[in-house]
């Protein structure tokens, strides 16, 4: 007798598309509003428009759902992509306040939750690019 065995994807058990589209949202949000995102909020253009479209197309994929990100952008090369702004550890932290206050007011399953978080805090750890990042190469392909 032979099991079947079922995987269900982070996408999936975060919430799949309307999940990830209110995450985006409500991250972005609150990099408009907190006082200790002015910093990142900053490094952004005035209209988000593309800018949440290509995390939840990213968000999407590197949760397991969809390929949407790499069909038109390829790999995504967060670091390299990003090496144009200052993100020291200020920066990594303000970006996970806001993507914490969004996971938790998103997703209700608390074990998906916090493994998501867990896995973005290591890619944040990873795309610090100032003076304090040892660089560990074993946290860029965190996934959740």
């Amino acid at each position: 007798m032979s099991e079947v065995v079922e995987t269900v994807s982070m996408f999936e058990r975060l919430g799949g598309p309307a999940v990830i589209d209110r995450l985006v949202e409500l991250f972005y949000a609150r990099m408009d509003t907190l006082p200790e995102a002015q910093g990142i909020r900053d490094m952004h253009a005035d209209d988000l428009s593309s800018t949440k479209l290509t995390l939840k197309r990213y968000l999407t994929e590197w949760t397991g759902g969809p390929k949407l990100y790499s069909v038109e952008k390829g790999h995504p090369r967060l670091r390299q992509r990003h090496m144009g702004f200052p993100i020291g550890n200020a920066e990594r932290d303000a970006w996970l306040l806001c993507m914490r206050g969004a996971l938790d007011e998103t997703v209700a399953d608390a074990a998906a939750r916090e493994e998501i978080y867990g896995a973005l805090a290591k890619l944040a750890d990873w795309m610090r690019n100032q003076a304090g990042n040892p660089h560990d190469t074993q946290g860029h392909t965190a996934r959740p």
